[in-house]
């Protein structure tokens, strides 16, 4: 198959053309609309500094569904014990940021670039993109974040500076996302440590159908909080 070059319209072609590696496109630019087109398709970009946007729907799509979220003893220990103050979008900017340069001491490199990250910033202010943050002793030890569309969240990066405080963050996004009635947590790419949390990987046509239904549901745009007590306790 052949990969397209998507002209300045936002369009992009169907995600089943997509290669067998899942790269489905090339070009474009990173404007807010294009971006929520591109998350309504199942396709989102991911590409690393000096080359072009890079546009992505893998076959077989990692998703994680909140109602089969599973914890370990040892988490939810850690979550009953509040080592960790979880909150919804109070630093979106300094979460990415620490996805950026963390990753980047990781691996030599991240997919996190400057034009990457001012994108994001600016869906966060629109309300569509979300940060969680673990906090320890009024310091920033850990987060993710994410766009959400209608019931659909899609998970996108995540950063570690104490020991499981992004786990926490994500068990304690997880459940409120299921109480808030989401369908589904998109995890993009298959990884052994998101499965560890019941993620499982499923057939890209599978994803596409339960992603059109998940955008049935209204948007809840930012800036998100916690329900009262969410953050208090662990459910089993």
């Amino acid at each position: 198959m052949s990969i397209f070059r998507l002209p300045d319209d936002n369009i992009f072609p169907s995600p089943e053309l997509a290669e067998s590696s899942g790269l489905l496109a090339v070009g474009g630019d990173l404007n807010e609309d294009r971006l929520l087109l591109a998350y309504s398709m199942g396709i989102f970009p991911w590409y690393s500094q000096g080359d072009p946007i890079l546009w992505w729907s893998p076959d077989p799509r990692l998703v994680l569904f909140p109602h089969e979220l599973r914890i370990s003893r040892s988490l939810k220990q850690s979550i009953n014990k509040n080592v960790y103050k979880v909150t919804l979008d109070n630093a979106f900017e300094e979460v990415i940021m620490n996805c950026a340069s963390v990753n980047r001491k990781k691996a030599g490199d991240t997919w996190l670039t400057e034009e990457m990250i001012d994108a994001y910033i600016r869906l966060h202010h629109a309300g569509y993109a979300h940060s969680v943050e673990a906090w320890s002793g009024g310091k920033l030890a850990g987060g993710l974040y994410g766009v959400a569309l209608g019931s659909a969240f899609f998970g996108e990066s995540m950063f570690m500076k104490k020991s499981n405080a992004s786990k926490v963050a994500f068990i304690t996004v997880a459940q409120q996302l299921f109480a808030w009635d989401f369908s589904l947590i998109d995890c993009q790419i298959p990884t052994a440590h998101l499965k560890t949390f019941g993620a499982s990987e499923i057939p890209r046509t599978k994803f596409l159908v339960q992603l059109k239904d998940a955008l049935q549901a209204p948007d809840r745009k930012g800036p998100w909080k916690f329900d009262e007590g969410q953050n208090q306790e662990v459910k089993d």
